[in-house]
């Protein structure tokens, strides 16, 4: 049975009081409900956002007392999302990097493809450090081994529209990190299930005073992991994944502002059993 397509937005917050009012002003006009999940902001922030809660009443507020990293937040979203009814979720960060004008083309290829993630595929300006920008691609290379595949371009864009009950089922399966290297193994993992995945451009910026809690070190090891838990993981699926049928958005006739140039794959059964000990069940 088809569900109607009921959309709503999740913005992870922690100390981005600044940034933040011009993130929902522009927001505003969309008039799409939106979910604040403070992920244990210090006490100044969270009043700030407890008065933006109040004065909007399309905006939900949501606190974790104590800091415990973005895909935490994204997760008590997600399951908000689900228990509140809405059918999708779009992710945009709290530090002003997304372009808000791009929700509405996010949102026409979400409804037009329920079933699918759709993901953006940055296009950068001028303000990303050269040093983050060329980092990004040992995670791009890592993932397209671990999907055997490159229907995935852009795993660490955090501006994407989640269909909520399909991934609040994987969340309740397997247990995703909950710093960082979410935005990477969810994207994996939705793969492996057979959920499709939708890149579409999107213009991507650095403010000047932005803040980062991107941990330069914690963060890139706790990537490195999770990238050699997801590559066992990937061997314990290679048979299935080999054998899938390509991406159907692969087909030129799909709308044009999905990419091209994307493969895919499935899942299967054991490899060995020192692979499954640390890869995690095959369903998942």
């Amino acid at each position: 049975m088809d569900i109607e397509y009921h959309p709503c937005v999740i913005i992870p917050v922690y100390n981005h009081e600044t940034a933040l009012p011009g993130v929902i002003a522009r927001l505003k006009p969309h008039r799409i409900p939106c979910i604040l999940v403070d992920d244990g902001s210090d006490e100044g922030g969270a009043e700030i956002l407890r008065d933006l809660a109040a004065r909007e009443p399309w905006l939900q507020y949501i606190r974790q007392e104590h800091n415990r990293g973005k895909g935490s937040a994204v997760k008590i979203g997600l399951l908000a999302a689900r228990q509140r009814g809405f059918s999708h979720a779009v992710q945009i960060d709290a530090d002003g990097q997304h372009a808000i004008g791009d929700l509405a083309g996010f949102l026409k290829i979400s409804e037009a493809y329920p079933e699918a993630l759709v993901t953006g595929r940055p296009v950068y300006d001028d303000s990303i450090p050269k040093s983050r920008y060329y980092a990004r691609y040992l995670t791009h290379f890592w993932v397209w081994v671990n999907t055997l595949s490159f229907d995935i371009q852009d795993s660490m864009c955090g501006y994407r529209v989640y269909p909520v009950e399909t991934c609040a089922r994987l969340i309740q399966t397997v247990p995703l990190g909950d710093r960082m290297q979410f935005d990477v193994e969810i994207l994996v993992r939705l793969h492996w299930q057979g959920t499709p995945i939708i890149s579409i451009p999107t213009r991507v910026s650095y403010p000047e005073d932005g803040i980062s809690h991107f941990r330069l070190v914690k963060d890139n090891l706790l990537l490195s992991l999770t990238h050699a838990r997801l590559f066992l993981g990937m061997l314990w699926r290679l048979p299935g994944l080999l054998g899938r049928r390509r991406n159907p958005f692969k087909d030129p006739a799909v709308h044009w502002a999905v990419m091209e140039e994307r493969g895919g794959f499935g899942e299967c059964g054991p490899c060995c059993s020192f692979i499954s000990a640390w890869a995690d069940p095959p369903f998942a």
